[in-house]
């Protein structure tokens, strides 16, 4: 079975504290976007041996992987094993705020259960998601778009009528998660950067995690000043945890053009990707 695992952004990404338990309660917009990795799982008969490859050196083939922890919790829930054979053919950049590993692990999801005859409901699956990770099962509800509460972890589908051309612009690092979080609390904005929230049709777009993130990593706070700056550009922020930027723009015209010049002004070892965001019915 192949299937399409798509990248997010936060439209919006609010903390509201920190949680007894050492999380932090938000809320959140994720929607999908029109760039995705490709996961393949093959059922190749009884056992438990799993074989794990991937197209870009670098990503962990190990239990750390989310899409095998996703196997193993799955295999937990049902109370039974195989072996399985999974390929990743990665687009989406790890450590970009675009929550690739998230989308492998709720592929694995909903591909294992399917190959095995689903003996698992979307609330079941809902369920094993948040434990392995709060982006995982915005991934596995089948609209383009939800908005997250608690971790993030609790997701509602929404109606997004929207089909916005955007620019993603990845810098060659990564932000890990767990960091962001943690330096959140004693942050401080960086005068003259925008935080406010930019008012939208589909809404109040805005990041607490720009400011631990921008205080640390200064070509970001930067890039966004910049992309605010530039014709057709309607609204710019960083999704997620970072590192990744994004700018949405009034055209795809205007995305294709903003991601040459972005290209100019990064530089060479950037990701830099004009898309859109994926429609109800993709």
């Amino acid at each position: 079975m192949e299937l399409s695992s798509p990248a997010k952004i936060n439209l919006w990404l609010r903390i509201l504290g920190k949680r007894e338990d050492g999380f932090h309660e938000v809320e959140t917009r994720l929607c999908a976007v029109s760039v995705a990795d490709t996961v393949s799982l093959d059922l190749i008969g009884q056992g438990s041996s799993v074989e794990l490859t991937c197209n870009v050196p670098g990503i962990p083939l190990d239990e750390s992987n989310l899409a095998l922890k996703a196997l193993r919790a799955f295999e937990a829930r049902v109370g039974f094993t195989h072996a399985w054979r999974i390929h990743l053919e990665k687009r989406i950049p790890s450590g970009a705020g675009l929550g690739g590993g998230s989308s492998n692990a709720a592929a694995i999801l909903k591909g294992a259960n399917e190959l095995v005859g689903s003996p698992l409901k979307l609330e079941d699956l809902l369920e094993i998601a948040g434990g392995i990770g709060a982006d995982v099962p915005c991934f596995l509800l089948p609209t383009s778009a939800a908005d997250g509460t608690g971790r993030g972890e609790k997701v509602v589908p929404v109606h997004f009528p929207w089909r916005l051309p955007l620019v993603l612009i990845k810098p060659a690092f990564p932000i890990p998660t767990p960091w962001a979080y943690q330096n959140w609390a004693r942050s401080q904005e960086i005068p003259g950067v925008l935080y406010a929230p930019q008012l939208c049709p589909w809404g109040s777009m805005v990041n607490s995690l720009e400011r631990p993130v921008f205080e640390k990593h200064r070509l970001l706070p930067a890039m966004k000043s910049w992309l605010l700056g530039q014709s057709g550009v309607q609204a710019a922020l960083m999704s997620g945890s970072g590192s990744t930027m994004f700018a949405i723009t009034r055209s795809s015209a205007d995305a294709q053009a903003l991601a040459v010049e972005a290209k100019k002004w990064c530089g060479d070892t950037a990701w830099i990707q004009a898309t859109t965001t994926m429609g109800e019915n993709d």
